[in-house]
């Protein structure tokens, strides 16, 4: 029983089963780091305040540097008998040090620890998950600014609609994951809260200083109300649900990455690096990656729904359910920075078939929007110019031609307000170029889009 912090008031041992169902160990282990840096700002709080003796707190911070220190060369084994990262730690401490160890844990609670150290781990995972989004952008607007004149299909229904750049495709994207950025940076800004001094739910009776904590922890201030500071469990759900809305971009890319490398578009080819084969069959080249990318999507979410329905039938304040955040959080997190960097090592590689592209905007009466809009520009009403186009595209399909390729006398034949020079000039060309305003698809607004955003990720980067 001596092995456990609170065996005190037991009389019999955990079940073997219990203890390994019970333990966190083998979750919460990544958060050392995180776990050893609050009891270093916990204990110079203490040793302030006249809680803790200098000697204690010297015995303390070189007890924690070697436990660190044996952390980091895998000599310390931690055990599931003491269940989670904070008890290994303690009870390793307390091994090396004695008493003073034993002297950490006045005025808190693995409940605020865990609270702590889940929010300082996950900040620094924020931040590198930024950074990964930051340089998938970057990849992406390199593509745009070497694709912004080539021209491929646009698609609604996946059926063909308008000529547009590839260019101007690739930069949706960017707009999307700068979105998913900004999802992540209000998160973040919203968990910056120290809940370090909220003890087990109702505070502590000592007089503790949760202004010193927080700042020496790089904390905006200390949570307000200790109820909510050991359970609440937002920050995590928020960060589920931005990592689950930028899953869904990256599977969205993935979807089309993978059409487009179908012999059926034969629009890109991935690197050999990122692609697999067939056991079976000689000639595949399967784009596995986006494919696992489009899978961890459904992962992504399942962690954010789980979360949700954890939290919402707990009372306050802490409850052993919340031991399973952790689990959909870090796996969350794990999944989505693997999807960022395969994509983002993945895309400077592609290579685009330009040709296949401009065949496939040149084919499907891409341009037949702009057929109506010269109608219109000729003083024929939108309604009247949608049906003469229809008409047209009705008389191509069945003389296996588009609609550029229609003489004077078709033209007529369908309505006398149609001419020769209308269909003549429609080139998907032509058709790209015209829709030059902000948020258009034309090579130059492509090119100011492209300029905007270097300096944008450069400004974030710095």
């Amino acid at each position: 029983m001596s092995e456990k912090p609170w065996g005190g008031r037991f009389e019999s041992p955990t079940n073997e089963f219990v203890e390994a169902f019970n333990a966190s160990i083998d979750v919460d282990a990544r958060m050392y780091g995180e776990d050893i840096a609050g009891s270093r700002a916990h204990a110079r709080m203490l040793c302030q305040q006249g809680i803790l003796s200098s000697e204690d707190l010297d015995a303390i911070l070189r007890g924690l540097d070697q436990v660190s220190a044996e952390i980091e060369r895998g000599d310390l084994e931690f055990t599931i008998a003491l269940e989670d990262v904070h008890m290994n730690i303690e009870s390793r401490l307390t091994a090396i040090i004695g008493d003073a160890g034993k002297r950490l844990h006045t005025a808190r609670s693995r409940n605020d620890q865990v609270a702590t150290d889940t929010r300082l781990y996950l900040r620094t995972r924020t931040d590198t998950m930024i950074a990964y989004i930051r340089k998938l952008q970057g990849v992406l607007v390199t593509l745009a600014e070497e694709h912004a004149a080539t021209i491929m299909p646009g698609f609604t229904h996946l059926q063909t609609a308008q000529p547009v750049t590839l260019g101007h495709h690739l930069l949706a994207y960017v707009e999307m994951f700068e979105r998913d950025a900004g999802r992540f940076l209000d998160a973040r800004k919203r968990m910056n809260q120290c809940p370090l001094g909220s003890a087990a739910l109702a505070g502590t009776t000592f007089a503790i200083d949760r202004n010193m904590t927080a700042a020496e922890l790089g904390f905006d201030a200390p949570t307000r109300n200790s109820l909510d500071g050991v359970s609440d469990r937002d920050f995590i759900i928020e960060l589920l649900a931005a990592a689950s809305v930028c899953a869904v971009h990256l599977s969205r890319l993935a979807e089309e990455l993978i059409l487009w490398m179908s012999a059926q578009f034969h629009f890109i080819d991935l690197p050999d690096a990122f692609c697999t084969g067939s056991s079976i069959m000689p000639q595949k080249k399967n784009p596995d990656m986006p494919e696992l990318v489009r899978g961890k999507a459904g992962r992504i979410i399942g962690g954010l729904v789980a979360m949700l329905i954890t939290v919402k039938g707990l009372p306050l304040a802490y409850n052993k359910d919340m031991q399973e955040d952790k689990t959909a959080i870090f796996d969350a997190f794990d999944n989505l920075q693997g999807s960022l960097r395969v994509f983002g090592d993945m895309l400077p590689g592609m290579r685009v078939n330009v040709e296949a592209l401009h065949q496939a905007a040149s084919s499907g009466f891409a341009t037949a929007t702009d057929l109506a809009d010269a109608l219109v520009r000729a003083g024929v009403p939108f309604r009247d110019a949608h049906e003469i186009v229809g008409k047209s595209v009705g008389y191509c399909i069945k003389a296996d031609i588009e609609l550029h390729q229609m003489d004077a006398a078709a033209c007529q034949q369908i309505d006398p307000r149609l001419t020769a020079e209308m269909v003549g000039a429609l080139s998907v060309e032509a058709c790209v170029a015209a829709r030059n305003h902000i948020g258009g698809t034309a090579p130059d607004q492509v090119m100011a889009q492209v300029a905007l955003w270097k300096t944008a990720l450069e400004n974030n980067h710095a």
